[in-house]
């Protein structure tokens, strides 16, 4: 089991910044990726950012160049720098995990955090 704890949502303006945090407790040894997904109202979820244990990261299209993805391995947390923020950016953020071959969908999922962007 892998317990993960989203915190740093809220509400900002638009061109604003936020940092999510995303730590990890538990059978942590199992994980190969972490990523950030979110879900906006009638919207599927997407991929945002993902990073594998080597530190390959990958973006969405959407918020190449404004958001960062990274990791502390000595606090087990990942974390989301979202720089230039869009009203388009409004969802609810979730942290998740996976097992090398395995998929996000299929791993563990924290309980979500809001991020509002008012224009």
């Amino acid at each position: 089991q892998v317990q993960l704890v989203e915190s740093g949502g809220g509400l900002v303006q638009a061109g604003g910044t936020l940092r999510l945090s995303c730590a990890a407790s538990g059978s942590i040894f199992s994980i190969y990726a972490r990523g950030w997904h979110r879900q906006a109202p009638g919207k599927q979820r997407e991929l945002v950012a993902s990073i594998t244990a080597g530190g390959t990261t990958n973006y969405a299209d959407s918020v190449k160049g404004r958001f960062t993805i990274s990791r502390d391995n000595a606090k087990n947390t990942v974390y989301l720098q979202m720089n230039n923020l869009k009203p388009e950016d409004t969802a609810v953020y979730y942290c998740a995990t996976k097992t090398y071959g395995g998929t996000f969908e299929g791993g563990y999922w924290g309980q979500g955090i809001q991020v509002t962007v008012s224009s």
